[in-house]
């Protein structure tokens, strides 16, 4: 589904992402961990085509992604609040959303309606703009946005961050649901080795751009992965 060859990222002086060979494929849920600068959001920029790589490329089910923009209609992702649009409000950007993706209210509300749980009273219909939200509120309806559509690529860069641990459950329970349906390639990155051993059966360490570790998920990963970090 995703292949990745001979991709770097340089600035200056600097490599920050070096990936020989990287091959994630459909319907895998797959965990990126590292430390901070270890590359994992500049990866996932050039999935996204928001970056260029200075060598080398990534290829979405078949399609360059920094040659075509054929690959964003199967893809979504939520990398941050600037994937927003602050003068909004939650309703007005999830139907947005769904415009885009050729997704009528009615098929827009019907997903919605799945999430009230996640949402927890604070999203929808609290008349406030998506700006005035709190930063975990935002990731919410950031996160739940990129469901909108049927996308068989989700990316969630940091997910978990600045979530309450209710939401945390939740969160993961959401992410488990989608990587059973073998139709969906589900990407995570997180600080927290936890959560990303919950849910991811790969999880992909990064050490200053290279990839250092390529676990298969299994009762023992959550040790190797503390003992890695713990040095």
């Amino acid at each position: 589904m995703i292949t990745s060859q001979n991709l770097t990222k340089t600035y200056g002086s600097q490599t920050v992402l070096n990936i020989d060979h990287l091959e994630i494929p459909k319907g895998q849920s797959f965990g990126l961990v590292g430390n901070n600068g270890a590359g994992k959001t500049t990866f996932f920029s050039l999935l996204l085509d928001l970056i260029q790589p200075t060598t080398g490329s990534i290829v979405n089910n078949e399609v360059q992604v920094d040659a075509s923009e054929a690959w964003k209609p199967f893809t979504s992702a939520f990398i941050d609040e600037t994937f927003l649009i602050g003068y909004l409000t939650p309703e007005e950007y999830f139907y947005f959303i769904g415009e885009l993706r050729g997704q009528s209210k009615a098929d827009v509300d019907e997903l919605l309606s799945g999430f009230e749980d996640f949402f927890h009273g604070e999203i929808l219909g609290q008349k406030k703009y998506l700006r005035d939200l709190s930063k975990g509120n935002q990731k919410k309806a950031g996160i739940v946005a990129s469901f909108i559509g049927h996308p068989e690529v989700i990316i969630l860069d940091e997910p978990f961050a600045n979530l309450d641990p209710t939401t945390q459950i939740r969160l993961k329970s959401i992410i488990r649901d989608l990587a059973q349906n073998r139709e969906v390639t589900v990407l995570v990155s997180s600080h927290d080795l936890i959560h990303v051993t919950e849910v991811c059966e790969r999880i992909v360490v990064l050490n200053k751009g290279d990839i250092v570790k390529d676990i298969q998920t299994s009762a023992e990963t959550l040790k190797e992965l503390e003992s890695f970090f713990g040095g």
